[in-house]
């Protein structure tokens, strides 16, 4: 199985310099919708050689999936629209702490539900929406998610990933800078440690091949050639 991870674009809080004025689930900037963008004209046009070779007939992507974040849906809707695929949301490659907002001393971290069902399937039409989406949200912390929490989770979606590994699916997931990085420490068996973070910016690509004897092979990380020098963050 092949296996691309694709951060999603530049969102309102990555341009914070104050992160008290954080968003609990903010959308793309300008410049993250342009991202998103150039990512899918980059996957629909093959990206480069290696990348091309598939059987006459495949999609590109055999599944895509993403994490039910705004800014992570509104990443993967040109992408689906390019490639010709219907996006799948997997709430659990949502970014490590959930949604949630700091109020300070007095009313403290309080958890958010997220985008209720109703409004996300109008928002992004043609969605497959998983039966973790309610009307009442999908997020059910009480809070902020802990990091083992977060590394839990992590290991979770890397063993579902690694079932499907005895077959020839290409598969992509639209994720998270931090969620991404717990991914691969999970994929790569790694010991789990909060010091240490595999980079990723904005939608930069990582491409994996696992086997179905559980061998993961790395073939490339934090891939961004899709964007111009002004275009990175």
């Amino acid at each position: 199985m092949e296996l691309f991870l694709i951060r999603h674009g530049q969102s309102a809080n990555n341009v914070l310099e104050d992160v008290s004025l954080r968003d609990k689930d903010p959308e793309l900037t300008e410049l993250g919708h342009r991202q998103a963008a150039r990512v899918a004209e980059f996957l629909a046009a093959g990206g480069h050689k290696e990348q091309q070779e598939r059987p006459e007939g495949r999609p590109f992507f055999d599944r895509l999936y993403c994490s039910p974040m705004l800014r992570a849906m509104q990443t993967t809707e040109p992408i689906g629209r390019a490639l010709g695929i219907d996006p799948e949301v997997w709430v659990d490659i949502h970014e490590m702490g959930g949604i949630y907002l700091d109020h300070g001393e007095e009313r403290g971290v309080i958890a958010y539900p997220g985008q209720p069902r109703g409004e996300m399937g109008e928002r992004f039409p043609g969605y497959r929406l998983p039966e973790g989406v309610g009307e009442d949200g999908w997020w059910k912390g009480d809070g902020m998610e802990s990091f083992p929490a977060g590394q839990g989770r992590a290991i979770s979606v890397a063993s579902a990933l690694k079932e499907k590994a005895n077959g020839d699916e290409r598969i992509c997931l639209v994720s998270h800078g931090g969620f991404m990085s717990c991914l691969l420490q999970a994929l790569g068996r790694q010991l789990p440690a909060e010091g240490f973070y595999y980079e990723h910016g904005n939608t930069a690509i990582t491409r994996l091949c696992l086997s179905a004897d559980g061998f993961v092979t790395l073939l490339f990380s934090n891939r961004v050639d899709h964007l111009s020098e002004r275009e990175l963050s």
